[in-house]
């Protein structure tokens, strides 16, 4: 207890002194910046909605990021602390200490840094290393780091460096080289030109010593490549209101805990049209994914060490009920496609009225892919036909209104039609059918006064507790989204610093749980402190596809957050 104690004293000393010498802005001629958060919960049992009391009663996640500029050089450091983890977090994290630390050189031509760096080739198909917080994702390469730009329109970058693993960093070794030509920048001829046109192609590679992984067959061990690669190729064309982007990805042999430890090469193809104009835009995606799961270390099974990161092209919902059953991108194989339409009824129109109606529809699907199985560990594993879809994954439609009804009232209705396959994040059952509305008010009082209405509501064919043959055996569903459901909320923000909301959401059939919360905020300046009490149901928290399991939790809830 002491020595933790002694961490949160040096971690709490460090950020002060941070704070401190920021505001002489000077060190050394350069600048200082950077920011802290400090996110706390507590929780107690609640057997209706299956959370747990918390041991250490207080929970904690912070963080602090410290940047030194001076001219063409930065240096920067993020110091971390868990005590203990907040639910939904790895335990793995648990500690504190440096978790990132680099020191770079920019120039115009040359880009140079060492230590912990975050990169991305393309969509992210073969090379993504980020950090998310609120997913607890941070794959981060911790090596070298070179980007250089010969001539205008010519990109070339060079990464070398193992993967941050929680507070270690994986045993694989990761290569990777990149370039991208801009036709418009190269060619002066095309600068200012309606037609635009990007191409680029990267390749990644990572080295992992051997170990036994014993085959289906007895008295034998898999024969597993040391090196794997994976290229992509890409484009990026357009003219006038008019784009096209596509990208394809292919992985060697990859033999992974992902993928049962097939040999079956990998490969990827997305593809994203768009069309825009003064009131008007479309888009379509596609995409098609194939055994693209991607490791730094093949026995990982978590949601560490991706080398990749294959995008989603479902819509992010923001609403509750709309984001109740998000989808999770299937690196190990799937196909979807996406469309997207928005536009605006002028002012004066029968339907636009005098300040003009956004109209937003938004549809998509995703399926598994159709395969037949050939072996097992050790084997090809499968065979899959192009354009031929699988199971279904995922399904919806979403269509938003948003109006003006005076200078000061805008109200934003929308509808959503969703299909979700349970099994895609792990539970049982049938397909789900869900229908949600939502009602969004926002009524400017003032200035400075800000008073916001919403209302929801999901009406599924799925029931909470409703009995099923798994394997043989007959088994409850437990899922805690499922039934019909009611929201309401409540917002004021006043004197543009303080916020307060009241919010509920009841299963009142077929489900189960009330979940009220009260939340309070005060802004001032670059600082932000919010207080919340209330219950938290289980389920995903999704971004971008990648998601992480949130357990159920029943108490208070705090965050600060500031800058210098």
């Amino acid at each position: 207890m002491k020595k933790r104690n002694n961490r949160i004293v040096l971690l709490t000393a460090l950020c002060v002194a941070a704070g401190a010498v920021s505001q002489a802005q000077v060190l050394g001629g350069g600048h200082v910046s950077g920011n802290v958060q400090l996110d706390g919960q507590i929780s107690k049992a609640d057997s209706v909605i299956g959370s747990t009391n918390v041991a250490e009663k207080l929970l904690s996640n912070m963080r602090a990021d410290v940047l030194y500029t001076n001219g063409a050089i930065s240096a920067g450091l993020r110091i971390e602390g868990y005590l203990n983890p907040m639910l939904g977090f790895d335990a793995k994290y648990k500690g504190v200490g440096v978790a990132n630390y680099f020191v770079s050189y920019q120039r115009e031509r040359l880009s140079i840094t060492a230590g912990n760096f975050y990169e991305q080739f393309g969509n992210g198909m073969i090379l993504r290393a980020y950090e998310d917080r609120y997913l607890g994702m941070d794959n981060a390469l911790r090596g070298l780091s070179v980007t250089g730009r010969p001539v205008n329109g010519v990109t070339l970058k060079g990464v070398i460096g193992k993967q941050r693993c929680y507070w270690d960093y994986g045993r694989g070794l990761v290569r990777g080289l990149d370039g991208e030509v801009s036709f418009n920048s190269l060619i002066k001829s095309l600068e200012g030109s309606k037609f635009h046109a990007t191409v680029g192609a990267g390749f990644v590679s990572k080295y992992e010593e051997d170990e036994t992984v014993n085959a289906e067959q007895p008295g034998y061990k898999l024969n597993l490549p040391l090196n794997v690669g994976a290229g992509s190729v890409r484009m990026d064309l357009g003219y006038g209101g008019f784009s096209l982007q596509a990208e394809y990805a292919r992985k060697g042999q990859d033999p992974s805990i992902m993928n049962s430890y097939i040999y079956r090469p990998g490969e990827a193809l997305m593809v994203n049209a768009t069309y825009s104009q003064r009131g008007f835009s479309a888009n379509v995606q596609a995409k098609r994914v194939d055994n693209m799961s991607f490791k730094s270390v093949r026995s990982e099974s978590g949601q560490m060490l991706y080398i990749n990161y294959i995008p989603a092209i479902t819509k992010q919902h923001t609403y509750a009920f709309l984001s109740m059953f998000p989808y999770a991108t299937q690196a190990t194989g799937e196909m979807g496609l996406q469309g997207d339409v928005m536009y605006k009824f002028k002012k004066g129109t029968a339907l636009g009225g005098k300040y003009g109606t956004d109209l937003h529809i938004n549809s998509a699907i995703i399926t598994g892919l159709d395969t037949t199985r050939v072996g097992g560990a050790g084997t090809y594993g499968y065979n899959s036909k192009w354009l031929k879809c699988g199971d279904l994954y995922y399904g919806d439609v979403t269509v938003e209104v948003a109006k003006k009804l005076s200078s000061a009232v805008k109200l934003t209705a929308t509808y959503g039609y969703q299909v979700f396959n349970p099994e895609v994040d792990g539970h049982i059952g049938n397909l789900h059918h869900n229908n949600v509305v939502v009602c969004d008010l926002t009524w400017k009082v003032n200035k400075k006064n800000v008073l916001r209405f919403e209302g929801e509501w999901l009406g599924s064919d799925s029931k909470y507790g409703e009995k099923f043959m798994v394997g043989g055996v007959e088994t409850e569903n437990h899922d805690r989204r499922c039934g019909d459901w009611l929201m309401g909320l409540v917002e004021y923000n006043f004197l543009s610093k303080w916020f307060v909301s009241v919010s509920d959401q009841y299963a009142y059939r077929d489900g189960i749980g009330n979940y009220y919360n009260v939340s309070l905020g005060y802004n001032y300046g670059a600082t932000r402190l919010q207080i919340g009490y209330g219950k938290q149901r289980e389920g995903l928290l999704c971004i971008g596809g990648v998601c992480r399991q949130v357990p159920a939790s029943n108490g208070l809830t705090f965050s600060l957050t500031t800058s210098f």
